[in-house]
């Protein structure tokens, strides 16, 4: 026995040497997959004959069942398997976008399946990569078997070791926000500088590694290659953080687990989410060709009719909650409560409440007067007093206005007017309760005519105490956005997991925080590099609703709150090309608009939604300049936004229309300008531009500039 064992063990090792090859379709990308040692998926990467990858082991940890098929206690999809076949195939498409950054995407690609069977189990496996010329993406699949019907995932185990100590662009691993500034270090460095970038209050970070990070995480090596770490289409699956091992650069997937402490539950046939690792040596393509691949990874949209899907700008009663100046609650006593219902009859007024009659119309004549689309209204419905605390399982009811908030008669002014008002469902993470009232929250929109909800989710999950990462609440997202589509309502997500391209497939899934955004410029600001990073980073998966346009920086001029907007006022401008979206916000108050009114001027022409873009120039937490053409039309816009260094750029306009003249309003900081010492210094400018022409632009400190190119 013991010689045809080593017979066996002999003939199989030719076949756990050979390496099968899949290239990208220009040849640049690279990727080898192997089962070495014993029996243990591994895989590597190039880029132009560059090592990117190293060798990388593969494969999942299952927790212990006791009702796996009889005999089977193994845990471990991770070695002693045995290739039954592969298969190569090619793929090419172009598919149009319901909205985006480009009008046309090409899903151009090369594919390796290898089929794997662990004989010891008689378990299969599929591992499937898919190699574009920016990239891959691979992912594990189950397919129905009796071997593997039901299985909890401890712990998934993908590798991706770094051929060096890069720069990296990441936040602390947590399993509940990202509203949190990115750090900037070498790889090596992560440990030392983990517990000082942790800045939030709650945060449950560091519950798994001191060198634990989130994804999209973006990096550079030493010579000069950039690379990008995410994920595509987590659907019914756990979102992935990564842990470095800083010994030896090797970056391990960790995923978010339940209240229980398991990662995932799966039920055969399933697949994971595509793990993704985007390369370039041009920092410009990974914020287009990198973000494309994500999107190419997700199904195609399963909304048959997207009519009703429109990319929208809106103002609100908001910012003046945000900064301190106006509340959400009614009143400042606790009413009585009985059963979810609360009486407001006897409570005194706080003469503070920003979602009343008086406050909402003037947000809607601003609207209408100003061509914005929508208007979002936060604290209309009762429950605010103490929603974060007591009784919050059945506080929020989703379909009760305040006494001060006339919901229809609100709509019916809206609707005269020519605007909608936008929907606000602050859930306070309580997902049961939510998922209780949603069809009547629903209704209720269709009712009154909102086509757009903002939801939102603060505080710890109830009821089962899970995190806001985990597989039980990404679905809990996911059911929502399809059940607003069955009611033709668009949604926008709050403290939500992060994207991974699923507004492809479910494109009323229109925008989302998941990161830190304007909000913050009100409780202390955010570094000035911030919004240059977070298109390398939040951004990969899809778009997020940052809230710019604050033109009036310093909140001291109309406020108590002492903190300033970290950016010139010209650099909010730019946001809303850098910062890219299908919903925008026209963030401040009216009254501040009008006291800029030229500046505003531009974020009024602006567009939303894009048939094309350009990346002139990039780099991660310094600057990136970018060109869009709106959808639609002839028009471009350009926004150049840098960090608190300053920038001065060359906009080059190659990308023009040949014998075609263009009227540019151009909206550049001053000489004198700085985000901290003089913000709001700016100067427009108007000239006629002709493809070839070029500008040389000075970016202050925290600045940035912006571009109207009207198509004469």
């Amino acid at each position: 026995m013991k010689i045809l064992t080593s017979i066996a063990a002999a003939l199989l090792l030719p076949l756990a040497a050979l390496a099968q090859t899949v290239k990208s379709p220009d040849g640049n990308v690279s990727l080898s997959f192997s089962l070495t040692g014993n029996g243990v998926p591994t895989y590597e990467m190039s880029y132009k004959g560059k090592p990117v990858v190293k060798p990388s082991h593969l494969g999942l940890e299952l927790a212990k069942d006791r009702h796996a098929s009889k005999g089977i206690h193994e845990t471990s999809l991770m070695d002693g398997f045995t290739e039954t076949n592969s298969k190569t195939s090619t793929f090419d498409e172009t598919w149009t976008p319901v909205w985006g950054q480009f009008g046309k995407i090409r899903n151009h690609y090369n594919e390796l399946a290898v089929d794997l069977l662990q004989p010891q189990t008689k378990r299969r496996m599929t591992i499937r990569f898919r190699v574009y010329n920016i990239g891959m993406g691979l992912r594990y699949e189950f397919p129905q078997q009796d071997a593997l019907v039901y299985f909890v995932i401890k712990e998934e185990h993908t590798q991706f070791a770094m051929t060096g100590d890069h720069t990296a662009w990441w936040l602390p691993g947590d399993y509940d926000t990202q509203e949190q500034e990115t750090q900037e270090s070498k790889l090596s460095e992560i440990r030392t500088r983990f517990h000082d970038a942790v800045n939030w209050g709650n945060s449950s970070v560091a519950v798994f590694s001191p060198t634990g990070v989130q994804t999209a995480l973006q990096m550079k090596t030493q010579d000069g290659l950039y690379l990008n770490i995410h994920e595509a289409a987590c659907i019914n699956y756990a979102t992935m953080h990564l842990n470095l091992n800083d010994k030896n650069m090797v970056l391990e997937s960790w995923l978010t687990p339940d209240a229980t402490g398991m990662k995932g539950y799966m039920q055969t046939p399933c697949n994971t989410p595509w793990r993704t690792v985007a390369v370039s040596d041009d920092a410009r393509d990974m914020l287009s060709e990198a973000n494309s691949m994500i999107y190419n990874l997700n199904e195609p949209c399963k909304i048959k009719d997207t009519s009703w899907i429109h990319p929208t700008k809106f103002a609100g009663v908001w910012w003046e909650m945000i900064v301190g100046r106006n509340s959400w609650n009614y009143t400042d006593e606790y009413p009585s409560v009985k059963l979810g219902q609360v009486d407001y009859s006897k409570a005194k007024p706080n003469g503070r409440h920003g979602a009343n009659n008086e406050e909402v119309k003037k947000y809607i004549d601003f609207a209408a007067k100003n061509g914005i689309d929508e208007v979002l209204v936060e604290g209309w419905n009762v429950g605010w007093e103490d929603w974060a605390n007591h009784y919050k399982d059945y506080v929020f009811d989703f379909t009760t206005p305040y006494p001060d908030f006339d919901i229809k008669a609100l709509n019916d002014y809206a609707h005269s007017k020519g605007v909608k008002l936008m929907m606000h469902n602050e859930t306070s993470s309580s997902t049961l309760n939510y998922e209780r009232h949603l069809p009547a929250a629903l209704n209720l929109m269709n009712e009154y005519g909102y086509d757009a909800v903002k939801t939102g989710y603060v505080g710890d999950i109830i009821p089962r105490g899970d995190y806001h990462f985990s597989q039980s609440m990404n679905n809990h997202y996911l059911y929502v956005v399809k059940e607003a589509a069955k009611h033709h309502i668009m949604v926008d997500s709050h403290e939500a997991t992060r994207p991974t391209g699923i507004g492809r497939t479910w494109p009323n899934w229109i925008a989302g925080e998941s990161a830190r955004g304007t909000e913050y410029e009100a409780f202390g600001g955010s570094r000035p590099d911030h919004t240059v990073i977070l298109p390398f980073t939040r951004l990969q998966g899809g778009p997020m609703d940052y809230t710019p346009g604050i033109l009036e920086t310093q909140l001291k001029t109309w406020s108590n709150n002492p903190s300033y907007v970290h950016t010139t006022l010209v650099g909010q401008l730019a946001l809303y090309l850098v910062m890219w979206g299908p919903l925008q916000m026209a963030a401040d108050l009216p009254e501040n608009y009008a006291k800029y009114d030229d500046a505003f001027q531009f974020i009024k022409d602006v567009a939303v939604d894009w048939s094309d873009s350009k990346y002139l120039e990039a780099e991660p937490a310094r600057y990136i300049t970018v060109a869009r053409k709106a959808k639609g039309s002839d028009n471009w816009f350009v926004g150049g936004k840098c960090n608190e260094a300053g920038h001065k750029s060359t906009v080059k306009f190659d990308f023009l229309d040949k014998g075609r003249k263009y009227e540019a309003t151009i909206y550049a900081d001053a000489k004198n300008a700085s985000y901290d010492k003089n913000p709001k210094a700016y100067v427009i400018t108007k000239r006629t531009i002709h493809k070839g022409d070029v500008l040389q632009m000075t970016e202050a400190s925290g600045g940035g500039f912006a571009i109207s190119l009207k198509a004469l």
